[in-house]
């Protein structure tokens, strides 16, 4: 390799171990797409303000572009000899059209470079991840609308609650996943501002045209604060954040999809496919794969930590620090992308128990609520009909029974305002149908809301 990009100040050589220590190249290699598409637009400007000649800004884009090429063939792939991706491609440059390459740099710095790298590196991680949820998103609403009128136990506290149809509890979901797409997509405002034209951080001399580099590369602006723009990694935190976000909740559907395909509920049934066994027992058939969704959302939880962590004492503006947000942010952009993919084909793998799921309303109570609601309706106060309701309850529970096995009498006995009508009350299916107000669990209201989804999603 030849002599540094900064190897004039320095008398020695740099040490071997702090070469290998202090190189990115292992790593921002990946970003050599983002690298090579920033430097022709700052090449085409520097022609077109002639800082640099015509012929020289074409000869080095055309250089430029086949080096490109041939990086996306692999057949120019870097080697760790070189300090990053940028001193690799300005010297693939050199070797193509000789010194006219070394004149790219000019009224650029590596800190303005890279921030501009990993701005278009995020932008696109941006585009793919808002694909890749709204397949999710789409992917749970198919398996809803096959759900509609299944009835099922809400719980909380992880203990049976009331009625609701799974439809309902899968479109709660989809309601996060369209949190997170939406969250994505809103920070793309502050991922699109064009660093190029800070330099090292005092701003160039040269009369450059940022505004007509932003146009080339399709940023909606340009950096307002040369040291600000250099030393700036809020959208990289941004975009770990809201993938922690998103993992969490991917998270929480994977807990409960490994919870209801347990013995101790059996509420689903994943697909062999989907599913690993044991080396020593057997009968098992083990849920790995929502597993290592929700084991690897602590990894991602640890990259937004450990970037926070690097970034909470630094002075402006760039310091070598910031070196370490590169592969926290590829590690979370790999592991989500791989995440929501497994996901979508897993959803599609899940065989839901209807039976089972009906059955599992019968036990526990879990129409009292609506029995407190009927008093209600009687002109007894809430409070009061709750009290009353605890004491049918606790009654039913040293008896043995459900509620809707307790006769009448027994339920008069508590109270005169209960009739005969009370009993369509105590069932499941009554519970939820009555449940119509919007965001409700009623098998109609959550129709609509599917159909509002589908037309959010552009399905048919």
């Amino acid at each position: 390799m030849g002599d540094k990009l900064w190897g004039g100040r320095f008398r020695m050589k740099t040490d071997l171990l702090v070469n290998s220590f202090n190189s990115s190249i292992g790593f921002d290699k990946r970003l050599y797409a983002q690298d090579i598409a920033g430097s022709i637009a700052h090449c085409r400007m520097l022609g077109r303000c002639g800082i640099i000649s015509e012929n020289e800004s074409v000869s080095i884009i055309e250089a430029l572009g086949e080096i490109k090429r041939r990086m996306d063939r692999r057949e120019l792939v870097p080697d760790d000899d070189y300090e990053d991706i940028h001193s690799f491609v300005e010297k693939m440059l050199v070797e193509n059209v000789g010194p006219a390459g070394e004149k790219l740099h000019t009224g650029r710095s590596r800190n303005d470079q890279v921030a501009l790298d990993v701005r278009l590196y995020v932008r696109d991680a941006v585009a793919r991840i808002a694909g890749l949820i709204k397949e999710a998103m789409k992917a749970l609403v198919i398996m809803a609308e096959k759900h509609i009128d299944t009835i099922m136990p809400g719980y909380t506290h992880l203990q049976r609650a009331q009625p609701i149809v799974l439809a309902h509890h899968l479109m709660a979901y989809y309601e996060m996943l369209k949190r997170d797409r939406k969250r994505f997509q809103e920070s793309l405002s502050r991922i699109n501002v064009l660093p190029l034209g800070s330099a090292a951080l005092a701003g160039s001399t040269f009369k450059l045209d940022r505004d007509m580099v932003a146009e080339e590369l399709g940023f909606a602006g340009i950096s307002a604060n040369s040291m600000d723009a250099v030393s700036d990694r809020d959208f990289v935190l941004e975009y770990l954040f809201d993938a922690s976000l998103l993992m969490m909740h991917l998270s929480r559907l994977s807990e409960e999809i490994i919870l209801w395909n347990s013995q101790e509920f059996r509420f689903v049934s994943i697909s062999d496919s989907f599913c690993t066994g044991s080396s020593i027992m057997p009968q098992k058939k083990n849920p790995d794969v929502p597993e290592l969704i929700r084991g690897k959302t602590g990894r991602v939880y640890g990259n937004l930590m450990g970037l926070l962590t690097v970034m909470k004492g630094l002075p402006l503006a760039y310091n070598k620090d910031l070196q370490e947000d590169k592969e926290v942010l590829f590690d979370t952009v790999d592991t989500v992308e791989m995440c929501l993919e497994v996901m979508k084909a897993l959803l599609g793998e899940l065989t839901f128990d209807i039976e089972r799921l009906k059955n599992s309303c019968s036990k526990g109570f879990l129409t009292a609520t609506d029995l407190a609601e009927y008093l209600v309706g009687r002109g007894v106060t809430f409070r009061q009909a709750h009290e009353i309701t605890g004491r049918i309850v606790l009654y039913a529970s040293d008896c043995g029974k459900e509620l809707h096995e307790l006769s009448m009498e027994e339920m008069k006995g508590f109270s005169r305002q209960i009739g005969q009508d009370i009993y369509p009350w105590l069932t499941p299916e009554g519970s939820v149908s009555r449940r119509t107000l919007k965001g409700g669990t009623a098998p109609d209201t959550v129709k609509e809301g599917i159909a509002r989804a589908k037309e959010e999603l552009g399905l048919d």
